[in-house]
């Protein structure tokens, strides 16, 4: 279970560097003791302010006393025939959430959530039958990516398939992003800072259904890349896919795109999950060319993850490969991606917590 913040101490994992520096400040310190706390806070095996040994004693002491370290113990896990590993964290307020990690022999790809349950109910997802709780801390959102640092880590090389190191994270997990974009935000910091995780913002992703007037904070303050979930273009169809399409309308959302802040050379991912008979016909491929024409772009396909829950089936391969050639014709970059952890629930749209009790530790 993550560490619960008894006697009101500050848990240093939700502050960035800037916000380090400015809790050593608080208590009377220099701000070159923000940077070196900041320089232990993820380095694996750190637990404990005493491991600290650069800073002085008493500070330590202090430290102790007004601040601590949280982490995830104990996840459950379950792990997929393909190799993918889902993992159940369990919060201080006793909810949980998921991550999941995919590994493949160029990348380990952690796929992480930023809030308990989702508001946006999108009909195809199943973290959307949840309704939403809360949003999770900065600290709840970086321990994901610790915890399966240090899992990794303990596993035997020979088992690996690939590094054994988390090398990509998305935010594709439980939640919208843009919703609780300041812990997000916060979050990004921490794992691009050279001495937090010292990921780079090119192995970064953020995911959002369309939360149009939050895209611009999004991209005036990170060079992550950008993920858009589509899934129609039409207005009646993506209406009653993501209700959050009558709030903001695909002109809308595709004007915010056209005007997103993104750095040279990078390019807007749009996800698109087809659905048999709702939009995946040649008309909605050509339509999709269309609209998305003056926008810097690839497309992402996704055949949808079938569970018994929703009621929607992925369409054959065949018109997949149609779909994408019509998208290819028109010379987009177009990935078909390939389903990971379907057998453990864990693929794209299907972390729900309701099944919790079904994982098992593994």
């Amino acid at each position: 279970m993550i560490n619960s913040s008894e006697n009101n101490k500050t848990d240093l994992r939700n502050l960035t560097e800037e916000q380090l520096v400015a809790f050593a400040e608080s208590l009377h310190q220099p701000a070159f003791r923000g940077r070196q706390i900041m320089a232990w806070l993820y380095r694996p095996g750190i637990t404990d302010f005493s491991q600290m040994t650069d800073l002085a004693k008493e500070f330590r002491a202090i430290l102790a006393e007004k601040a601590y370290i949280s982490q995830f113990s104990n996840p459950l896990l379950e792990k997929a025939s393909d190799g993918c590993v889902k993992f159940g964290f369990h919060l201080f307020d006793g909810q949980m959430i998921e991550a999941v990690l995919i590994p493949e022999p160029d990348r380990n790809t952690l796929c992480i959530s930023s809030q308990i349950g989702c508001a946006m109910g999108c009909t195809f997802c199943l973290t959307g039958t949840m309704g939403f709780i809360r949003n999770l801390t900065t600290a709840e959102i970086v321990n994901q990516v610790v915890a399966a640092r240090d899992y990794l880590a303990e596993q035997p090389p020979e088992t690996l398939i690939g590094s054994n190191r988390v090398t990509n994270v998305v935010f594709m997990g439980m939640g919208e992003p843009l919703n609780n974009l300041e812990n997000v935000l916060d979050a990004l910091s921490i794992m691009t800072n050279q001495k937090g995780m010292s990921l780079t913002t090119r192995k970064l992703t953020v995911s959002t259904c369309g939360i149009v007037p939050k895209l611009p904070e999004l991209g005036e303050n990170t060079s992550c890349n950008l993920a858009v979930s589509l899934h129609s273009v039409k207005n009646s169809v993506r209406s009653e896919l993501m209700p959050v399409n009558r709030r903001w309308p695909v002109e809308e959302l595709l004007d915010a795109c056209r005007n997103y802040p993104l750095p040279k050379r990078k390019r807007i991912m749009f996800e698109y999950t087809l659905l048999e008979g709702i939009n995946d016909s040649p008309t909605d491929a050509l339509l999709l060319a269309k609209k998305l024409r003056d926008i810097p772009c690839k497309i992402n396909l996704l055949s949808f993850n079938a569970c018994p829950e929703l009621p929607f089936r992925s369409p054959p391969r065949e018109k997949v490969l149609q779909f994408q050639k019509i998208l290819l014709d028109a010379h987009y970059t177009v990935f078909i991606r390939s389903s990971r952890g379907s057998d453990i629930s864990a693929a794209c749209g299907q972390l729900a917590t309701k099944n919790q009790q079904e994982i098992k530790q593994v």
